[in-house]
């Protein structure tokens, strides 16, 4: 494949920033917060534990900084602004003077901590949008110039609401790209000409075999969530939209943790990474966020329903993620809890795409506090005010809690996470904490009667297992809508079309001849005594 050779025309954001930064004095090579000349960075190996770049929130003094600070654009800036975004994150503040040097990075940063705008940032500024400066001159314009991967599509929709946020005060077209949704729109938004191409693995290869995403002109590549990416495996699906975009581009890979698969991913795809690591304190070494309080009780299977209603009553709670390893238990603990009075919605892949996203709507919009999730379907979830997470039962393994954990106590905000831990899931709850690095305790034996509960997490001591009429103020999930998203156009339905279109005349006559016959040789039916006889008796 040939690919256009570019001019001075699509780094100039670039260029820009770098006036901006030695007119101001500002030096982005070298400073005393640990960045380093990006240039210098060699490939992360398997064994290499250290990052090029890693700093604390203290370090950075954020606090007085803004990102116009980091020569983020006016426009960038004013939509941040008007959304309460003034200072940035530490994995923001490290990540935006190498990401818009151009250099490939490896950010990792616990869950909640910011990394969205960490890579949105850097990939608005490298790409234009219908009449802006050097718009007419760009070979890329029309085409999509960036691309970001991510593993679900909840994440998918959340992150592209997110650039088009940042993106307010910009002409840059944002597509989402992903499944359960009908293609024409998908596909209309793409022939449209967006500049930004947001989606899940499936979904682009998709289209991209079909040929109507090309990607000859995508010079920026986010990879988000990346350990959650490989857990799904779609590592191949990732490996093949990679191998159709330029081998020249910038590529980013976030990622909460560093497992060896990410770095070999990052080996084989990536141009001497910088690996950039932000950090709350660096004497915590937990991949848990320091501002959740973690408790974990051993409950019995029959009382955990009862447990929950009283966390619900809790003092200061907002929303509430309930995490389960199984969609039935999903099903059954939103049943249980909308008995019992609270305004809760599931939210697991039997559901369709509709009903998934009304879920997600109407906790957002405060129509239900409570959400019943499975694994797979909450994964990147960021939903403001989720006070408290609960696991209804022990997390499968040590990450599986991390990004769990990581849905409540985002952007700074305290948040509280409960794990049941069963008494045959002891030795699996010993080995995430070690994992993790955190301070095991053996989990107290726990009733909804049980003084410590109450104590613990902040509980009125005179709350029953029913939410009070006076206290059900919330218009429940029936009040959100379920928007219509058309004919997805599953494969296996076409398949399943095309099987029987090719059966052929003979074969189709074949059987109308067998249906006759067997209609021809059915006993005529009895009439039953006291029957009443029809007209033509």
């Amino acid at each position: 494949m040939n690919y256009p050779i570019y001019t001075a025309i699509k780094p100039k954001k670039r260029l820009k920033l770098k006036a901006y930064m030695s007119e101001n004095n500002t030096n982005i090579e070298a400073t005393n917060t640990g960045l380093i000349n990006s240039a210098a960075a060699t490939a992360v190996r398997p064994d290499e534990v250290d990052a090029d770049i890693s700093a604390t929130a203290d370090s950075l003094d954020l606090e007085t900084k803004t990102f116009a600070q980091y020569g983020v654009e006016e426009e960038i800036t004013k939509a941040l602004d008007e959304r309460g975004i003034t200072h940035p994150f530490p994995i923001q503040a490290l990540t935006l003077p190498v990401a818009l040097d151009g250099a490939d990075i490896i950010g990792q940063a616990k869950t909640g901590t910011g990394k969205t705008l960490g890579f949105g940032i850097p990939l608005l500024m490298d790409t234009l949008g219908p009449g802006e400066e050097g718009w007419d001159e760009d070979p890329a314009s029309g085409s999509a110039q960036a691309l970001v991967i991510l593993p679900t599509r909840e994440l998918a929709k959340q992150v592209a609401e997110e650039l088009s946020a940042a993106a307010k005060y910009r002409t840059v077209r944002i597509a989402q790209v992903y499944g359960g949704r009908a293609y024409e729109p998908q596909i209309e938004a793409i022939k449209a000409g967006a500049e930004v191409i947001v989606g899940t693995p499936g979904r682009l290869l998709d289209l991209i075999n079909r040929g109507i995403l090309r990607l000859d002109h995508v010079t920026t590549v986010v990879l988000d969530e990346a350990d959650e990416m490989l857990d799904l495996g779609f590592l191949p699906d990732v490996e093949k939209i990679l191998a159709a975009t330029r081998p020249d581009r910038q590529t980013m890979l976030f990622s909460a943790t560093m497992p060896a698969a990410v770095i070999a991913l990052a080996r084989r795809y990536m141009n001497q990474p910088t690996h950039i690591r932000a950090q709350e304190d660096p004497a915590d070494d937990t991949l848990t966020v320091r501002s959740v309080s973690q408790y974990a009780y051993r409950v019995h299977a029959m009382n955990k329903v009862e447990v929950i209603c009283r966390i619900l009553q809790a003092r200061e709670r907002e929303g509430c993620i309930i995490f389960c390893r199984t969609k039935r238990t999903a099903d059954t603990v939103t049943r249980e809890l909308s008995r019992q009075g609270f305004a809760v919605a599931a939210l697991h892949g039997d559901l369709g795409q509709g009903a998934r996203e009304q879920a997600m709507r109407a906790l957002r919009n405060g129509k239900v506090d409570v959400l019943v999730a499975t694994d797979v379907a909450a994964r990147g979830i960021d939903v403001d005010d989720v006070t408290h997470v609960i696991n209804y039962e022990c997390p499968e393994d040590a990450m599986t809690y991390v990004h769990r954990i990581g849905r409540t106590g985002r952007a700074g905000k305290h948040g509280t996470a409960v794990t049941f831990v069963d008494w045959e899931d002891l030795p699996r709850w010993r080995l995430n904490c070690k994992t993790l690095g955190l301070e095991y305790k053996e989990p107290v034996e726990t009733y909804h009667t049980s003084p410590h509960l109450y104590s613990d997490l902040d509980i009125p001591e005179n709350v029953g297992n029913r939410l009070p009429r006076s206290q059900r103020k919330r218009e429940g999930l029936s009040a959100e809508y379920i928007e219509d998203l058309g004919t997805t156009g599953s494969r296996s339905a076409a398949r399943s079309r095309g099987r029987s279109r090719g059966r052929g005349r003979a074969h189709r006559k074949a059987d109308d001849a067998v249906r006759t016959k067997q209609a021809k040789s059915r006993r005529p039916r009895k009439r039953t005594r006291g029957a009443r006889r029809t007209k033509a008796e």
